[in-house]
């Protein structure tokens, strides 16, 4: 059964090309808007104009790192309900438990399949969608 996400818009936040890239195909295909950040300066003007639904957020990073990125999204009235999933190439428990404590939803390991991008948005923005 091929998922139909049509409408909905995706963040995707992190430093890598290559994953922003593979993030955006995979979502496009399911019929996602995505948007794409390098960091999360870059997101955190881009959130407050595109408004997304869902955001993936790299935990390394320059400059604002996604711990920081996914505190200062959580901690916006406007944004603390909108989910924010963490990305990382490390699966340390410190890593997991550190996210929840900054607010974030779930956490995915890279390298990421399709089936966990669209599973943990079908976890998440379903119960968001009327």
């Amino acid at each position: 059964m091929e998922e139909n996400f049509e409408g909905l818009k995706v963040m995707v936040i992190d430093d890598s090309k290559t994953i922003r890239r593979t993030a955006e195909t995979l979502l496009q295909k399911a019929g996602c808007t995505v948007i794409t950040a390098t960091d999360g300066f870059d997101a955190l003007a881009k959130i407050a104009d595109t408004h997304p639904d869902i955001i993936f957020v790299d935990i390394m990073m320059p400059r604002l790192d996604g711990y920081q990125t996914c505190a200062l999204i959580k901690n916006n009235s406007a944004y603390k309900s909108t989910p924010v999933i963490m990305l990382s190439s490390r699966d340390g428990l410190f890593d997991k438990a550190k996210g929840r404590i900054v607010g974030s939803d779930e956490y995915l390991t890279k390298p990421f399949s399709r089936e966990e991008l669209l599973g943990a948005i079908r976890q998440h923005v379903a119960k968001v969608q009327p």
